[in-house]
């Protein structure tokens, strides 16, 4: 069974893909989604290494020839679940065409879990596109634009055509950029972050409390020592002043 999956059909956008990826033959590539194998081939006539996750065993007969390939390893597992650690030689770059269902949490792992990636050239569904790369203030504005950025900066490559996929999916996509310039966020920024969303229409203060109990206070607190009114909604901070509340609010109470 394919898993109603939708796969890229214009040869065009393929390689653009690659050519915006910026791989060289010293690059090892993570993939997530190997589809019928097009974008795989030519990642591996590029790289030195592909490692390719693809978890629906139905495409197996459209994947025979990418697994000979020398260079290409083939791994039949859930991305989510995948011990991404064990990839050996670890990837230095992320270039694929993201299963939308799994998107978010593939690019949050990859980021977190594996710091020798540089860059991520990954295809999703616009509106993943739009989070990612959403500014403090925006409705769509939240942790995973917070984590992400912490990374690098997010950027949008280009908007992608329903018509290229077949069969063409109900929603839109677009190519985005990741470049790393940090290690990206630690366990306590990651956890202040998504508990500072929890409850997006209370104070941050408010919200910290009640995805973990007994900030209220250690948050108003650090709050006022980094210059920001107390009362001031997670949507308002920047990604760096979220690390810095980290830093100054230090260990969650569970950690302590």
């Amino acid at each position: 069974m394919r898993l109603g999956q939708n796969f890229l059909a214009d040869p065009n956008l393929l390689e653009a893909i690659v050519r915006d990826s910026g791989i060289t033959p010293a690059d090892c590539v993570l993939e997530v989604g190997a589809g019928e194998g097009v974008l795989t081939e030519r990642l591996a006539a590029v790289a030195d290494r592909v490692h390719v996750i693809e978890i629906d065993r139905g495409l197996e007969p459209w994947l025979t020839g990418i697994e000979a390939l020398p260079n290409v390893n083939l791994i039949w597992a859930d991305a989510v679940r995948v011990d991404l650690g064990s990839l050996q030689p670890a990837p230095t770059a992320m270039v694929a065409n993201l299963p939308y269902a799994v998107a978010t949490p593939v690019i949050m792992r990859t980021i977190f879990e594996l710091p020798p990636i540089a860059g991520w050239t990954v295809m999703v569904q616009r509106e993943i596109a739009d989070r990612l790369r959403a500014e403090p203030g925006s409705k769509v504005y939240g942790a995973p634009s917070v984590l992400a950025q912490l990374a690098g900066p997010v950027r949008l490559l280009r908007k992608v055509s329903r018509g290229v996929f077949r069969p063409p999916p109900r929603v839109d996509s677009a190519i985005v950029s990741i470049r790393r310039e940090g290690p990206g966020p630690d366990e306590a920024v990651r956890r202040l972050v998504r508990a500072a969303f929890s409850h997006r229409r209370k104070a941050l203060p408010r919200s910290l409390d009640m995805a973990i109990p007994g900030l209220l206070g250690p948050a108003r607190d650090a709050l006022e020592q980094i210059g920001l009114d107390p009362g001031v909604r997670a949507e308002a901070l920047s990604p760096p002043q979220f690390a810095a509340l980290s830093a100054m609010i230090g260990p969650l109470p569970t950690d302590r």
